[in-house]
């Protein structure tokens, strides 16, 4: 026995993430407190720098790699079996 579903609503579309509410405010706090945490605490910051840079090569090796698939597909010819 079929029979429609008439209290099941059609999925609506999400917004995007920066116009919630929440990501607003997150976004307000951190571009007013990033400058006064660099200024008060760029001693650390200094000490950090060379382990930070060690950090961004890993990093970038995964987001870099995201588009073409990894080591084994770089896009030319397949050798003949």
């Amino acid at each position: 026995m079929q029979h429609e579903h008439p209290h099941k609503e059609a999925p609506t579309a999400t917004k995007p993430w920066y116009t919630q509410t929440g990501w607003q405010v997150t976004l307000v706090v951190a571009l007013f407190l990033t400058p006064y945490l660099i200024y008060s605490h760029f001693g650390h910051l200094r000490e950090a720098l060379p382990f930070l840079f060690l950090l961004l090569c890993p990093l970038l090796h995964l987001f870099m790699h995201g588009g073409h698939g990894g080591h084994g597909s770089h896009g030319g010819p397949t050798p003949p079996k």
